[in-house]
């Protein structure tokens, strides 16, 4: 019977095994987890689970009875320690495990500061699983001091947390703005305002020089301008790298990550990959998308292809961000976009909308489901929007779908 090794117990990986039983995979199916908790949703860790709106059991994609009754062999707090291609064979512990077909599911790792500017003092957090959340949670205390280092999604939503715990924020940036990376000047103009509003204290050209701490434990920043603060904790939000080591003992080819074909196949035949560690072709381009949809509909569509299937994968991007009482809701991606229209509703209600000479690319809608609704449509469609219309805010939007 066909035995089925899916490595990293995460979105992606518990989407892929389920996604094998509702089609009716009839083999033996084996998810190995590198934490000891079953699958479980990563974004409410940087926002709801750390604010304390959200119980553990919410946390869990599905409950240890599906795995049961579905006949899913889970494996958690097992690390493999040797892929061996040509055998079709991993190794856990003692264990060696053969497979017929495998799939790396590992996700992503975050970037550490490193040691010798005080990466590896007490009290320096990261915010990628269960247990840095459930670490740093006690710290999140009225008063206490905290210094965010990266004004990325991740950065902000913590800092949000902070403020909104009555944690005295300071965040620093080392780029010339928050979320340079990510948007445009108009969507950090208004997250920037928006943790002004609640008195986070956002620097932005200024990074960190080192950490400094007593006894092991942080008790101060230096910053890139000569600045010093005393803090409580720090957290460490400065971005994500693709998971590769397997694939790289496997001897798969890499580029941005585990580098895949449209069905989702890496180099090896045998071997598949999804989800944040994965690289596939998008629109005559390669591309690496971290984000949690991503990892639902990419593992899904690997999982029909490894029975057999013939699909590719057809990314439709789209990312989400919680920050006070302001929901980010992302359609497209905006690389190559030339200018941005602005949508202004009543309120904190505001859409950016990224276009490329005609064509509409993405848009950012905060406060805005209508406008995310119908952006997403077009984009997905392949179509575009009538900027004079975007911009008058007393403009119906959904006629734009018919057009």
């Amino acid at each position: 019977m066909s035995h089925i090794v899916v490595i990293g117990a995460g979105q992606a990986g518990s989407s892929l095994v389920a996604k094998l039983r509702k089609d009716g995979f009839e083999g033996e199916i084996t998810l190995i987890g590198a934490e000891t908790v079953l699958p479980y949703q990563r974004p409410p860790l940087s926002k709801a689970y750390l604010l304390g709106d959200m119980e553990l059991e919410r946390l869990f994609l599905r409950p240890a009875s599906f795995y049961e009754e579905q006949n899913i062999t889970v494996k958690l707090g097992s690390r493999v320690t040797a892929i061996d291609a040509p055998a079709k064979t991993v190794t856990v512990g003692d264990e060696v495990i053969a497979y017929d077909q495998l799939a790396l599911t590992t996700g992503s790792d975050p970037r550490r500061l490193p040691a010798k500017i005080g990466g590896d003092l007490d009290n320096v957090f990261l915010v990628r699983d269960l247990a840095d959340a459930d670490a740093m949670a006690p710290e999140f205390k009225d008063g206490a001091r905290a210094l965010i280092i990266g004004g990325g999604y991740i950065g902000l939503e913590a800092a949000a947390v902070c403020a909104k715990r009555g944690v005295q924020v300071t965040l620093v940036e080392m780029a010339v703005r928050i979320l340079q990376r990510v948007a445009a000047p108009q969507t950090s103009d208004y997250f920037r305002n928006l943790h002004g509003s609640h008195g986070a204290d956002i620097r932005e050209g200024v990074g960190l020089d080192r950490l400094v701490g007593t006894d092991g434990k942080v008790t101060g920043a230096v910053l890139t301008d000569g600045s010093k603060l005393e803090i409580d904790f720090a957290v460490v939000g400065v971005g994500i790298s693709p998971a590769t080591q397997l694939a790289e003992m496997a001897g798969v080819e890499l580029d941005n990550g585990i580098k895949t074909d449209a069905h989702g196949r890496t180099s090896d035949p045998a071997i598949w990959a999804a989800g944040d560690c994965a690289s596939f072709p998008y629109k005559g381009e390669r591309i690496r998308l971290e984000s949690v949809p991503n990892a639902i509909d990419q593992a899904e569509i690997v999982a029909q292809n490894m029975m057999g299937g013939d699909k590719d994968y057809v990314a439709t991007p789209w990312f989400w961000s919680d920050q006070y009482d302001v929901k980010l809701q992302i359609a497209g991606l905006n690389t190559g976009y030339d200018r941005v229209v602005t949508r202004k509703g009543e309120g904190l209600t505001t859409s950016f909308w990224y276009y490329k000479g005609d064509q509409l690319l993405a848009v950012d809608a905060m406060n805005d489901p209508r406008a995310y609704m119908v952006g997403k449509r077009l984009i997905d469609g392949g179509k575009t929007a009538d900027p004079a219309v975007v911009a008058d805010p007393d403009a119906d939007l959904k006629p734009l779908l018919k057009a």
